[in-house]
């Protein structure tokens, strides 16, 4: 990291959230693991204040708020090691908020086209045949 140059969390192209926004807490991680796993702090737990953040525009806030509420809280215990659970967290939140922020958009209903019409009626016509010449013989032929 640069002298004077923080380092940002990039959720979308329009928001990306300072680091020091976020507040971290580590703990111990459940389940086995050894003595390693019994001493060291490497589950990782990220907040984020999505009320209190400078860093989001109005409809940014209002959506997070919308979907999320008003704190957004991801944790990691995958790894052994406290470095990569708190890159596996950072992404976690990542993909929260970026999926919270998309819009969706709004579907315009369509008529089927002319040529979808005639290949939909053609193939009903061809299955029609296919049966039609399953049935027994009449004695008329």
């Amino acid at each position: 990291m640069l002298a004077g140059v923080a380092e940002t969390l990039r959720v979308t192209r329009t928001c990306a959230i300072p680091l020091d926004e976020l507040e971290w807490r580590f703990t111990g991680s459940g389940g086995p693991g050894g003595q390693h796993a019994n001493t060291s702090n490497t589950r990782a737990e990220v907040r984020f204040d999505v009320a209190n953040s400078p860093s989001l525009g109005p409809r940014q806030r209002a959506r997070l708020l919308e979907r999320l509420g008003p704190v957004v809280r991801v944790a990691a215990s995958d790894e052994r090691s406290q470095a990569r659970n708190r890159a596996l967290a950072l992404e976690r939140l990542r993909s929260r908020l970026a999926e919270a922020l998309r819009v969706e958009r709004e579907r315009r209903p369509t008529a089927p086209t002319t040529a979808s019409r005639q290949r939909r009626l053609e193939s009903k016509r061809r299955r029609s045949q296919t049966k039609r010449h399953r049935a027994r013989p009449t004695d008329d032929e």
